[in-house]
């Protein structure tokens, strides 16, 4: 049998054990851990649209009329009105012909990718993309090439040397690193070698582009340039599931062939209502991504400022390069005495020795908030060897 105890006392002994929190009451910057009252900066939660009012009373108003599960898949009885106003609601705000609602952007990945490629067909996927979006590219058979990170010449040299059908696959944010995809480059690039563009914008959707259209918006590509555009719902948008939107075609296609949308119950339609509240919020609402942006640039001026090593990124995730899993782990643990969740990523999750903390932005979060993380990370200085962050 194997030593599942000896795996687990390696991983321990390398800096790699996880831990699961236990938090109270509603996702929000002011958080209560195993009891314990801290002020997160690592949730997804980029607009503080996971406890709004307007979200909770829409899923609540919603409840009488669709009561509380999904009861059946969409293909046999569980396609609820309130399903079809959504993926509706999504093509609208996407700018594209149609949408499918999923339960989890990691069924969406490995539900579309494992549909639109195939044996004898070739994946190309950028080096840093998502889990799901790996496991996707295994669970479709096909032949996966990866290329460098962002690097859009080396793409452009594999297609050249490939025939058949071909599919590229991106992030549009990348979730660690914080870095946006090439993807007007991209777009060029498949328009020349025939090869079909797909882009998860998990952590762009709501975030970026005008009225927080995405990371594709942003960047002025429309479906002609970007055919297929995931997204998830947890984020950004504070509910829950996920989407693809892209030409009628596809869709009808994806609900032919994708087994994670098929094979599966759908999502409470209370939360469809739910989400397209929160797409109303956040189609009008540019406040809420101003004040996100002046949290980032004054975050990102301090903290460069005391030594500490960023990404170059502007978007909400603002990863501090450290290097060395207990440094980061110490790093994370002298901040949460402080008050403050600031979780440590370790590999497998990124590359080895590129171990960091992964502070992320909301519109939540007030200036005192930054200004509390500021004056931790200023005092926690001496834990980083000198001068600035070891990578």
């Amino acid at each position: 049998m194997r030593d599942f105890e000896g795996e687990l006392a390696q991983r321990k002994q390398a800096g790699l054990y996880r831990t699961r929190r236990q938090i109270s009451g509603p996702q929000q910057p002011e958080l209560t851990s195993d009891g314990k009252p801290l002020l997160s900066f690592c949730s997804n939660d980029y607009l503080g649209l996971a406890n709004h009012p307007g979200n909770i009373d829409a899923l609540r108003h919603a409840l009488p009329e669709t009561g509380l599960g999904g009861a059946a898949s969409h293909l046999i009885c569980g396609h609820h009105d309130a399903h079809h106003q959504l993926e509706q609601r999504l093509a609208e705000f996407t700018g594209r012909g149609s949408a499918l609602f999923f339960s989890t952007g990691y069924m969406a990945n490995m539900g579309v990718i494992s549909a639109l490629a195939g044996r004898g067909d070739t994946i190309f996927s950028d080096r840093l993309n998502h889990a799901s979006i790996i496991d996707g590219c295994i669970l479709s058979r096909a032949k996966v090439r990866r290329y460098a990170h962002g690097d859009v010449d080396a793409l452009a040299t594999m297609l050249a040397q490939t025939s058949g059908h071909k599919l590229v696959v991106t992030d549009g944010v990348f979730s660690m690193d914080g870095d946006v995809a090439p993807l007007k480059e991209l777009a060029q690039v498949c328009r020349a070698h025939d090869a079909l563009l797909v882009v998860d914008d998990a952590h762009g959707i709501g975030v970026l582009g005008p009225q927080g259209r995405g990371s594709i918006a942003a960047q002025g590509l429309s479906e002609e340039d970007v055919p297929v555009l995931i997204g998830t719902l947890g984020k950004a948008v504070g509910t829950s599931g996920a989407f693809v939107a892209g030409p009628e075609v596809l869709m009808d296609y994806l609900v032919q062939k994708a087994r994670t949308y098929i094979y599966t119950t759908a999502m409470p339609p209370s939360i469809a209502a739910a989400t397209c509240a929160s797409i109303d919020l956040i189609e009008r609402d540019d406040d809420r991504r101003r004040h996100l942006e002046k949290l980032i640039a004054v975050f990102r001026q301090q903290a460069t400022a005391m030594g500490y090593q960023l990404m170059p990124t502007e978007t909400p995730i603002q990863p501090i390069m450290v290097g060395d899993n207990w440094t980061a782990l110490e790093l994370s643990k002298a901040l949460e005495q402080q008050g403050l969740l600031v979780t440590a990523i370790r590999p497998p999750t990124v590359p080895e020795g590129e171990a960091r903390l992964r502070v992320t932005f909301s519109a939540a979060h007030s200036e005192a908030d930054l200004n509390r993380l500021l004056q931790a990370l200023s005092s926690c200085r001496h834990l980083l060897p000198s001068p600035g962050v070891a990578v």
